[in-house]
């Protein structure tokens, strides 16, 4: 049996922000107004996808589980938003949450405001 720390996530600092999956993941959040970091089996994916669908907005969704790179790109998005959780939601570049709270956004009518 492994020890907890063996465990843990990398350290923030072995992320190499300058690599080729930084520059994507930049470059996504520059070039869509809307960014979903998801996983094809994630139910907390599909919540989060299904709330921008029930609005008709057009989502640029990035499946990590079907890149080689997916495990770097979410250790990237652990850097940039403390979580290496799926989904990673963004709005205009800015991190709006995972699932739950993209749900709790759409159900209290402030997700529909960022599209008016």
């Amino acid at each position: 049996m492994g020890s907890v720390i063996s465990q843990l996530p990398k350290p923030a600092d072995t992320v190499n922000m300058s690599s080729p999956q930084a520059e994507m993941v930049k470059s996504a959040l520059q070039n869509h107004k809307v960014v979903i970091f998801s996983k094809t089996y994630c139910p907390f994916c599909t919540m989060a996808k299904e709330q921008f669908r029930k609005l008709d907005i057009a989502i640029h969704v990035i499946e990590l589980d079907q890149r080689d790179d997916g495990d770097e790109i979410q250790s990237i998005l652990g850097e940039i938003t403390g979580s290496r959780t799926v989904p990673r939601c963004f709005i205009n570049g800015n991190f709006i949450g995972g699932g739950t709270d993209v749900k709790k956004m759409y159900d209290q009518g402030t997700l529909q405001k960022y599209f008016i």
